[in-house]
């Protein structure tokens, strides 16, 4: 009995205690296929266990709020002294409150990956010290991540986990990668200054209404929540007034594209003509999928 007990507790303890992430880790080295391919697997291996056993931020997370994010590394060289580079889609989603399904919130693709690791390597975080570039590029998206999916439950509920992200930044400036300064384009440091930006408050009001408001409550009244994720969207054109095309309206398209074409084009009947308007401005370039929306 007793040892049930010492195992109930500690079950209990773990749940309480659990991680923020649920991570899954993937390499393509298809483009360095002569290369010894151990490494790969170790760092695989490593990266896994780094990014699902560090406590991200102080927050308690059950199991079953972690959130299911991957990072997927496309390695296109790899040299002797062990520096790779590439590039990294990062992609996460959160469960949708009534239903089985869920829905992506972050799908990124960072084009500047370049990272020195020794076979073996230790990686460990360490806030408020900068370890190497691998470090800090998982911990900047681990950050990320969970800013963006507190924001999709609470209005700017992600602000500490991005102001993290932020540090993350200034401190690998010292790496001197462009991805982390401000002399770069699209990148690591814009991406993160963004969002803690007053001009894209809107892009965050848009997370939280197109999810608390809308896909929350799908389950409930389809139309309803057809009507929110277009006012949802609708705060986007505040950002494009003062930044057309800005970088963050870019990023909320190509993670929602598909799944908007998916609400408009099927359930109950929806007057979507000011919102097709609305996309092809917002999103040009995604202008043959909003034609596919046709009521």
């Amino acid at each position: 009995m007793r040892k049930l007990l010492i195992a109930f507790f500690f079950l209990c303890f773990s749940n309480l205690q659990a991680q923020e992430l649920n991570c899954t880790v993937e390499f393509n080295t298809s483009q360095v296929a002569a290369t010894n391919q151990q490494i790969f697997k170790t760092l695989k291996k490593s990266l896994t266990e780094f990014i699902n056993n560090t406590k991200w931020t102080d927050k308690v997370f059950k199991n079953n709020e972690k959130i299911n994010c991957s990072l997927f590394f496309n390695i296109t060289s790899f040299d002797n002294v062990n520096q790779f580079t590439g590039s990294l889609q990062v992609t996460a989603t959160r469960p949708v409150y009534n239903s089985t399904y869920t829905t992506p919130i972050f799908n990124f693709n960072d084009k500047e990956l370049s990272f020195t690791y020794n076979e073996f390597q230790n990686l460990v975080y360490t806030p408020n010290s900068y370890e190497s570039n691998l470090i800090s590029i998982v911990a900047f998206y681990a950050n990320m991540i969970i800013g963006i999916d507190a924001d999709t439950f609470a209005l700017e509920g992600g602000t500490k986990a991005f102001e993290t992200a932020s540090t993350i930044v200034a401190q690998a400036q010292a790496s001197q990668e462009s991805a982390w300064n401000a002399t770069g384009k699209n990148n690591r440091y814009y991406l993160v200054n963004d969002i803690l930006t007053n001009t894209y408050a809107p892009f965050r009001k848009a997370l939280y209404e197109y999810h608390i408001e809308a896909l929350d409550k799908m389950a409930e009244n389809q139309k309803k929540a057809k009507e929110n994720i277009q006012k949802a969207i609708f705060n986007l054109k505040d950002v494009a007034a003062v930044r057309p095309n800005a970088y963050l309206t870019r990023v909320f398209f190509d993670t929602k594209v598909d799944e908007i074409l998916s609400i408009y084009s099927e359930g109950p009947k929806f007057d979507v003509n000011q919102l097709v308007e609305t996309l092809n401005r917002l999103s040009p370039t995604n202008s043959n999928k909003w034609s596919q929306i046709s009521f």
